[in-house]
C-alpha cells in the first residue's frame, strides 16, 4: 500500500470556496480595469455632450421662451424647417462656405507640405509662420481679418488703389462678404492641413520611394502611387474635420459681418443663434440644432463607409 501511494504521488485536491472567490474576484477586477481607465473620459462625454444632446431632442419637441414653462408641441418646430426660407438659405450658405473652403484647404495645406518637407532654408521658420493662425484665437484672426478687408481704411483696398484699382466692398456687398469669409478661413484652416500632411509624409518610409525610383517611376507616378494612396487616412480625417468646423463656424462670421449684410453670410449656427437668443425660441433653435447634427452624422458616416471600401479595394 505504501509502495502503490508513493507512486501516485500527494493526493489533488479540489480548490477550497476561498480560493474560488479569489479567483473570480480576480477575473471581475480584470475584466473591469480597462471600464475604469475610460470611466473619467466616458463620465466627461456623458456630462458634456451624450445628455445635452437628448436635453436638446427634449427642448426640439416643446415651444419655450427660457422665461415661461416649456409646452409640448411634438413634431411642429421640425415642420416649421420646411417652410423657413431663412433656414433653407442659412444652409444654403453654409454648403457653399463648406464646398468652398475644404477641398482648397486640403490642396493648399498638401502642397505646403509636399514643399516644407524638403531640405529648405528656414523652413521651420515658415512652418511656423503657416501654423501661427491655427493658434490664434477665431476672434483675433476675425478683428485682423475685418481691418484687412475694410471697404475705407483696410489694407487691401489701400494696396489695390495704388495700381490703380477702385476701392472693393469687401464686407458690405453680399457679391463679395462671402468671399472675404472664405479666403480668411483659408488662411486659418490651411495651417493645420499642412501640419497633418507633414505627419503623414514623413511617416511614409523612404523603401517605397526606392522601390519606385528602381521601377523607373517619374516624381509625379511616384506621388501618385506611393505618396497619394499613403495620405488617404490623413485626407479622410481632414476632409471629415474640415466638414464639420465648416458647418458649426461662428465666431469668425460673427464678428466680421454678423451675418450680413442682409443675409448673405448668415451660416445654420448664427441662425441657430439668433432663433435662440435673440428670438428667444429655444424649441425650434434646438430643432435646427438637431437637424445639424444628424447631417454631420449622415455624412461622417458616408464617407467614413466610402473610406473603407476605398481601402477594402486597395
Amino acid at each position: 500500500m505504501a509502495i502503490a501511494e508513493n507512486l501516485r504521488g500527494p493526493a489533488v485536491g479540489r480548490p477550497s470556496a476561498t480560493d474560488a472567490r479569489r479567483y473570480w474576484l480576480q477575473a471581475r477586477r480584470n475584466q473591469l480595469t480597462p471600464y475604469l481607465f475610460i470611466a473619467p473620459n466616458m463620465a466627461l462625454f456623458s456630462v458634456f455632450v451624450f445628455f445635452p444632446l437628448l436635453y436638446a431632442f427634449y427642448i426640439s419637441l416643446r415651444e419655450w421662451s427660457l422665461i415661461d414653462t416649456p409646452r409640448y408641441v411634438g413634431l411642429e418646430n421640425y415642420a416649421r424647417l420646411a417652410h423657413d426660407g431663412l433656414f433653407w438659405q442659412s444652409l444654403s450658405n453654409t454648403a457653399v462656405y463648406s464646398i468652398a473652403t475644404v477641398p482648397m484647404s486640403l490642396a493648399i495645406g498638401l502642397v505646403l507640405a509636399l514643399a516644407l518637407n524638403r531640405d529648405l532654408f528656414g523652413r521651420t521658420i515658415l512652418r511656423s509662420v503657416f501654423f501661427l493662425p491655427v493658434v490664434i484665437s477665431n476672434v483675433a484672426t476675425a478683428v485682423i481679418a475685418a481691418w484687412l478687408f475694410n471697404d475705407n481704411y483696410g489694407v487691401i483696398n489701400t494696396l489695390l488703389q495704388q495700381v490703380g484699382i477702385g476701392p472693393v466692398a469687401w464686407l458690405s456687398s453680399p457679391r463679395w462678404a462671402l468671399f472675404s469669409l472664405i479666403v480668411t478661413s483659408l488662411w486659418v484652416r490651411v495651417g493645420f492641413c499642412m501640419v497633418v500632411y507633414l505627419a503623414a509624409l514623413q511617416s511614409i518610409s523612404p523603401t517605397y520611394y526606392d522601390a519606385a525610383q528602381m521601377d523607373g517611376a517619374s516624381r509625379w507616378q511616384q506621388f501618385r502611387f506611393v505618396t497619394w494612396p499613403l495620405l488617404r487616412p490623413a485626407t479622410f480625417l481632414l476632409l471629415i474635420l474640415g466638414v464639420i468646423h465648416s458647418f458649426q463656424v461662428f465666431d469668425l462670421i460673427y464678428v466680421m459681418t454678423g451675418g450680413g449684410p442682409g443675409f448673405s453670410t448668415t451660416m445654420i449656427v448664427q441662425y441657430i443663434y439668433q432663433a435662440a437668443f435673440v428670438g428667444s425660441e429655444m424649441g425650434y433653435a434646438s430643432a435646427m440644432g438637431m437637424v445639424l447634427f444628424v447631417m454631420i452624422l449622415i455624412f461622417t458616416l458616408l464617407q467614413w463607409r466610402v473610406n473603407r471600401r476605398v481601402e477594402d479595394v486597395a
